[in-house]
């Protein structure tokens, strides 16, 4: 399948130091290209754009019944059942966690298990609403299921939720969910899966609230899943947002106010505060019925593929290290997440270095799950303190990391050749002379004055 074919922009090329490339995009972790579709589906869209609810004009009619589809449509896309679940639209998976830890209701008395693995935003909104206890990282990177079932067996029914990542955006080890929600519920917990990382590569169904192995909540975002359009979603159990008051208040979330009461509206109207990204909810809709109508399973089968090819080229580099799972007969197990280091060369500089001389666009860092990446890197509790020292004393350039490539449905092993190619060059030495910034830890070329982005902006954005 063309998958290539389905992407905005893939004929896009960009300045070098060497001479313009086609720019090969290995970050998708952090965000990925919009989808044709949905590109010419804003387009067609906008023309009739209006407001949504309540407005009596045929343009705030078409609006409304689109909005209205794209909830529909990606509950469908995950097995909610609308009589059970609730689709709630906001900015991205990050907002949607918060909201979470809102409204649940939870007392600093109750615990909140999350794994080692976890991205930040998977971790902080928890901590400031309940006390949270951290599920081990197993000896491959996954997370410890031993230690996970020691946890429900100690603390019992004062946990009240299990929230763990759905593929991990470090390593893109993906754990058994459903397994963990079985367990969670026998427990008489709930549970959360952060599908940031999950949705665009796998099939979801969250299932029946009469199943074991049901999840209660999810989150996506639209700008991992080809819809950079802003829009997000908090998939969860309907009654528990129809009942309580929403974080945030005011426009479209009551159904009626006196100077003395509010009643709030019935979900998702009640959590869907103010003007809603009715775009990015059109564009998240197209995105997901794209991926219905080339299928998961198909995705999936080509991301496995590649990562494998991937993870065998790679081996091949002298000094090159790779953590998580790196077995290539494994990587259907996993998703396209590949974190790995060059022996005695920054990580930051290996990314550099890949942009400016190949265009090649990958990440580098710590990828928003510090503790993950200085456990993965072997690092005791005394360097890990070390590196919040230089952080905090701005000197980003003394805070180890890993280069992180990640797969789309669009790559392909062409890229693979590219990404191995550069490497090489890199081991070798072969590379422009480069400085560091001390307190941004961001490495550029010496001669930057010949390579600078502003100056390629005008041809691309115009303002007549």
């Amino acid at each position: 399948m063309d998958f290539r074919s389905y992407i905005s922009g893939q004929d896009v090329r960009v300045p070098t130091i060497t001479g313009e490339r086609a720019y090969c995009s290995l970050d998708n972790a952090a965000s990925t290209p919009p989808l044709v579709a949905v590109m010419e589906a804003v387009d067609q869209f906008m023309p009739w754009y209006s407001s949504v609810h309540r407005g009596s004009g045929f343009k705030s009619r078409v609006s409304t019944e689109l909005y209205e589809a794209a909830h529909r449509a990606v509950g469908e896309f995950v097995g909610a059942d609308p009589t059970e679940f609730t689709v709630i639209f906001g900015k991205n998976t990050t907002e949607a966690i918060n909201k979470l830890s809102y409204r649940l209701n939870l007392r600093k008395k109750d615990i909140v298990l999350i794994s080692h693995l976890e991205h930040h935003s998977n971790d902080l909104p928890w901590r400031a609403t309940a006390s949270v206890r951290r599920i081990d990282m197993a000896p491959d990177g996954g997370i410890d299921t031993k230690h996970f079932e020691a946890l429900l067996a100690k603390y019992g029914q004062r946990i009240k939720l299990v929230a763990i990542t759905g593929a991990s955006n470090v390593t893109g080890h993906i754990p058994d969910i459903h397994w963990f929600a079985r367990k969670a519920h026998e427990h008489g917990a709930q549970i959360f899966v952060d599908c940031a990382q999950l949705a665009a590569h796998r099939p979801i169904r969250m299932g029946q609230l009469n199943e074991p192995e049901h999840l209660d909540y999810i989150a996506i975002s639209g700008h991992k899943m080809y819809a950079p359009f802003g829009c997000g979603a908090l998939i969860g159990r309907r009654e528990v947002f129809a009942r309580g008051q929403p974080e945030y208040s005011g426009g479209g979330t009551v159904a009626y106010v006196t100077p003395q009461t509010v009643d709030w509206a019935v979900p998702p109207d009640s959590d869907e505060a103010g003007s809603p990204n009715v775009v990015g909810a059109v564009a998240l809709m197209v995105a997901v019925q794209t991926l219905q109508k080339i299928g998961l399973d198909t995705i999936a089968a080509h991301e496995a593929a590649l990562t494998s090819y991937a993870l065998t080229q790679l081996k091949t580099i002298p000094g090159l290290m790779l953590y998580g799972d790196s077995n290539p007969a494994r990587a259907s197990s996993r998703s396209g997440v590949i974190p790995f280091t060059l022996k005695d060369i920054p990580a930051q500089l290996v990314a550099a270095v890949l942009g400016y001389e190949w265009g090649v666009g990958v990440r580098s860092g710590c990828f928003c799950a510090h503790p993950y990446v200085m456990s993965l890197l072997g690092m005791s509790h005394a360097d890990a303190q070390h590196v919040r020292y230089n952080i905090l004393h701005r000197r980003r350039d003394l805070v180890p990391g890993m280069v992180r490539v990640s797969f789309g449905m669009y790559n392909s092993p062409a890229d693979v050749d590219v990404l191995v190619e550069a490497l090489r060059a890199i081991v070798n030495g072969r590379y422009t002379p480069y400085q560091v910034d001390k307190a941004t830890g961001v490495f550029s070329p010496e001669r930057e004055d010949d390579f600078v982005v502003s100056s390629f902006l005008k041809p691309i954005i115009k303002v007549k």
